[in-house]
């Protein structure tokens, strides 16, 4: 019933046949994208029912009483769903006429005459259909943000970016609707951009709704995403390919993607902002520190800037998976290794830092400590290199209340626009209710400090 994504890692059951004698697995074992594979139980047979070369597979679809699988997903640039068993073929037909998003059907009644299918849009929220499958014909129910759907918003166009080293980088770019008239995401002149970088690293970005897309497009940014080396759901080597290259080759692939933009004449080379949070806000600290020359401005949430460090103050609950860490990041336990880490860490060159540079932080972060965001903020006041500190008492790893995470997007918001030059909004009521702290570079940002006065 339903699409099964598989948790952990990319090898996990989806599921049993109606005899109970053969399992479903999503499996990568012995193999680079992870297949979808049947194992009889009594004689140990396998047999790989479908595989994508570029991208694992993600979810399938089975039938809700006979439980054979009728088709299944992968990811590469967009959700695709392979037809296995023919008699589904009219459905997936018709319902891929519905909506322009990624399909999913999520329910279906035991006689399978109706199904429930969402629709992922990315310039909307997500929509709901009971689909009634004798008469061919689905009705909308609900979606899931009703406020977002009366707004203009933008488009989110997948694209392929080459490496310099040859690889495929999959990337989402969003422009702010009325610069693509054309829907072909080139817009009539260079815009400013923001390279919004995912966090992980061992994560993906996708295609779809996503609200900081969406925000700084409504600005007049250009917005970037890349599924960089050592992202996931592109197969295990290109997984893999990201080990030991924290501020090596995965930065080098954000770089592939910027000069993408700018030789495509989508970014204004001099307005290139960087940001992202966790992994993607320590490629902000590496950005300002390592290609100082290419990034206008920096927004860095709860990112690392001290790899030894950071490695050393993992929460204990951590401590089965430390090999993981050494083996992708570096090892902290050696002399070579202590090296290696303060050569791959941004706060070994914070002198480098030109440009204007904005950290969140949550003083409860178990994963990257506050200490990781103080130490890169005095070293840059020993060195007299302005920075803006933000610093709530009460978030973690994510900023997980609704009036923190307003507060800090609306200092960005100010932020970015005296660097790029975009649109933004006063301040108003929304620090209210917040825990926000700015201990140090208030009065870098246009009319902050008298909003923290209030």
């Amino acid at each position: 019933m339903g699409s099964h994504s598989c948790l952990t890692g990319t090898t996990g059951p989806v599921g049993f046949d109606k005899t109970g004698q053969v399992l479903y697995m999503i499996d990568s074992r012995g193999r680079d994208t992870a297949a979808l594979m049947s194992t009889d139980l009594k004689t140990g047979e396998k047999k790989v029912l479908f595989a994508n070369p570029r991208a694992d597979v993600s979810g399938i679809m089975m039938h809700p009483t006979e439980k054979t699988i009728e088709a299944v997903a992968s990811e590469y640039m967009r959700v695709d769903w392979k037809i296995l068993d023919a008699s589904i073929q009219p459905d997936i037909g018709y319902l891929k006429t519905v909506a322009d998003g990624d399909m999913d059907v999520i329910g279906r009644s035991l006689d399978d005459r109706t199904w429930t299918v969402q629709y992922v849009m990315d310039d909307g929220p997500v929509r709901y259909y009971l689909y009634d499958r004798p008469a061919k014909k689905a009705r909308f129910i609900f979606t899931n943000r009703q406020e977002l759907e009366e707004l203009k918003l933008s488009k989110m166009h997948p694209v392929s970016v080459r490496s310099r080293d040859g690889k495929t980088l999959i990337c989402y770019l969003t422009l702010p609707y009325w610069t693509d008239a054309g829907g072909d995401g080139h817009p009539a002149e260079p815009l400013p951009m923001v390279l919004w970088v995912h966090g992980g690293p061992r994560a993906r970005d996708a295609w779809g709704y996503s609200p900081y897309h969406q925000w700084l497009a409504n600005r007049g940014y250009a917005v970037l995403s890349v599924n960089y080396r050592g992202s996931t759901g592109f197969g295990k080597s290109f997984t893999n390919a990201g080990n030991l290259e924290w501020a090596g080759k995965m930065h080098d692939d954000l770089i592939d993607a910027v000069s993408w933009a700018v030789e495509s004449k989508i970014a204004r080379q001099d307005k290139v902002a960087i940001a992202g949070g966790s992994y993607g806000g320590y490629a902000t600290l590496v950005g300002l520190t390592f290609t100082p020359e290419i990034f206008a401005c920096g927004v860095d949430v709860v990112g690392p800037s001290n790899l030894q460090t950071l490695l050393e103050t993992i929460p204990p609950y951590w401590a089965p998976v430390l090999t993981l860490f050494t083996s992708r990041v570096g090892d902290h336990r050696t002399e070579e290794g202590r090296k290696f880490l303060a050569s791959r860490s941004p706060l070994t060159y914070v002198d480098r830092i030109k440009k204007p540079l904005l950290i969140g932080q949550g003083a409860n972060d178990p994963h990257v400590k506050q200490s990781e965001a103080d130490q890169i903020v005095e070293a840059m006041q020993e060195k007299n290199i302005p920075v803006t500190y933000v610093l709530y008492a009460d978030e973690g790893h994510v900023f997980a209340r609704p009036e923190n995470r307003l507060s800090f997007n609306a200092i960005a918001d100010l932020f970015l626009a005296e660097q790029l030059g975009g649109r933004s909004e006063p301040i108003g009521s929304d620090f209210e209710g917040s825990s926000i702290t700015v201990p140090t570079g208030a009065e870098q940002i246009p009319t902050l400090k008298d909003a923290l006065g209030r």
